[in-house]
């Protein structure tokens, strides 16, 4: 439950200098890689870049696999499980997919 209380705070106010978003007076800026961490102005961010780096790319390589990786909402039977073509033949019968010759 901390961890939810910790993100709400991490991204209700700068990273950098920990000005907070609280009337309309203050736009605070998302991290545009990874979404993590929010800026209230581009000289916050340059100055918390260092400090927040190696967070910003293990992010990144999570947002890429996620997207990678990303199973199919549903199976598709007969349909081929490396190139998604449909597949004209009988699969019991057939030892390689002639959409894709695997």
């Amino acid at each position: 439950m901390s961890t939810d209380k910790n993100q709400t705070d991490r991204s209700s106010c700068c990273a950098s200098c920990g000005v907070a978003e609280v009337d309309g007076d203050i736009k605070l800026k998302e991290c545009v890689d990874c979404d993590l961490v929010r800026y209230c102005s581009d000289e916050c961010q340059k100055n918390h870049k260092l400090q927040h780096e190696e967070a910003c790319k293990k992010r990144v390589a999570e947002l890429r696999d996620e997207l990678l990786f990303k199973q199919p909402e549903s199976t598709y039977l007969g349909d081929c499980p490396i190139c998604c073509l449909p597949m004209p033949l009988d699969v019991q019968k057939s030892a390689t997919y002639q959409c894709c010759s695997k």
